[in-house]
């Protein structure tokens, strides 16, 4: 029998236990391997330091860039205050009945003056609004406005500038804040046009960089960084987008100030409107039954981007009232590329009313 020390460990141990010396790293070893975690972790830093660096200079860059936008594209209208929110909007005409223009998506008035504005005042006073936080429209604080929302602060500066009764016309994404104001004043509008108008819920997600957006700190972030330089790359893309299958009217992209939706604030406020209007629209779908003025929807037939099966089909569906006019061949942008017969339609409509 085994005694001592060594006896006792063998006796625990019935396989042979290695010399607990021999488990030990080698100084040299054990020093390569320090040199190899500092080396690691002076990558990491450079790495942090050099996308920090990166981030700045975009940040720089597009801070640059919205300073240069706002001097190239100023407010070229007025401001009305309502609820503490300040609208911009431009006035044109004098005579005739009201009509008021809401753009869409990524849009300002700027839209409009570069196309229906000039043809409509001839018989019209036109009003057209930035929506809240497009443009140089402020955008209220806390919940999001959502276009019933929109509607209360358009009604709003209406009664401050002393409109009574106007005929509502709304591009895309305002589809759904005419109907939100027909559906809330309606002893107090002539009736609705809807321009390839947004109305009902869709299936599938927004884009990912709208998603982005939303993101807390994330979102803030990639606006002041990543969207102007990339927008500014992909903006011809985007705008034949819009106008396809028709091809871009002439100087487009100048003549609205397209660049002012990629400042940051401009581009949180439609990603906003974007991530929560499908939603939304779920339940508004429902009221649209009730809607008894004159309303008028006019789609392309080849527009892409708002559906007329999934948003005019929808309405006229419950509003049997409503008159609909489908333009063959046109695409999303049809007010730039068909503007006379746009024109008429509007003309001809609020004639009737």
């Amino acid at each position: 029998m085994l005694t001592g020390a060594a006896g006792t460990e063998k006796a625990l141990h019935p396989f042979p236990v290695p010399d607990r010396r021999s488990r030990q790293t080698p100084v040299g070893v054990r020093a390569g391997r320090r040199h190899g975690n500092w080396e690691q972790m002076r990558l990491a830093a450079k790495i942090v330091v050099g996308l920090g660096a990166m981030l700045a200079l975009l940040a720089v860059y597009s801070a640059a860039a919205a300073w240069w936008v706002e001097r190239t594209y100023p407010p070229i209208g007025d401001f009305v205050t309502v609820e503490g929110v300040r609208l911009h909007y431009v006035s044109a005409g004098d005579d005739g009945p009201a009509v008021v223009l809401l753009h869409g998506a990524s849009g300002t008035l700027r839209d409009f003056s570069a196309s229906i504005i000039p043809g409509l005042s001839e018989g019209h006073r036109v009003i057209a609004f930035d929506r809240p936080g497009h443009g140089y429209s402020e955008r209220p604080n806390g919940d999001w406005p959502d276009p019933a929302r929109q509607a209360a602060l358009v009604h709003g500066a209406l009664q401050e500038l002393g409109i009574d009764r106007p005929l509502l016309v709304g591009h895309s994404w305002s589809g759904a804040v005419v109907l939100a104001y027909l559906l809330d004043y309606p002893d107090e509008v002539r009736g609705g046009v809807l321009l390839a108008g947004l109305a009902n819920a869709w299936d599938g997600s927004v884009s990912w960089h709208t998603e982005v957006a939303g993101w807390p700190v994330i979102g803030r972030l990639f606006a002041a960084t990543v969207v102007f330089p990339a927008g500014q790359m992909l903006l011809d893309q985007v705008v034949a987008g819009i106008f396809a299958p028709e091809a871009p009217v002439p100087d487009y992209r100048t003549r609205i100030g397209a660049v002012l939706a990629l400042r940051p604030g401009a581009f949180r406020a439609n990603a906003e409107d974007m991530r929560n209007v499908s939603q939304y629209l779920e339940a508004q779908r429902e009221r649209y039954g009730e809607i008894e003025v004159p309303l008028l929807l006019v789609t392309g037939e080849r527009d892409t981007i708002v559906l007329s099966w999934n948003h005019a089909d929808v309405v006229a569906a419950r509003v049997p009232h409503a008159q609909r006019i489908d333009l063959p061949g046109a695409g999303h942008a049809f007010h730039h590329t068909r503007t006379d017969e746009v024109v008429r339609l509007i003309d001809d409509f609020a004639g009737s009313r």
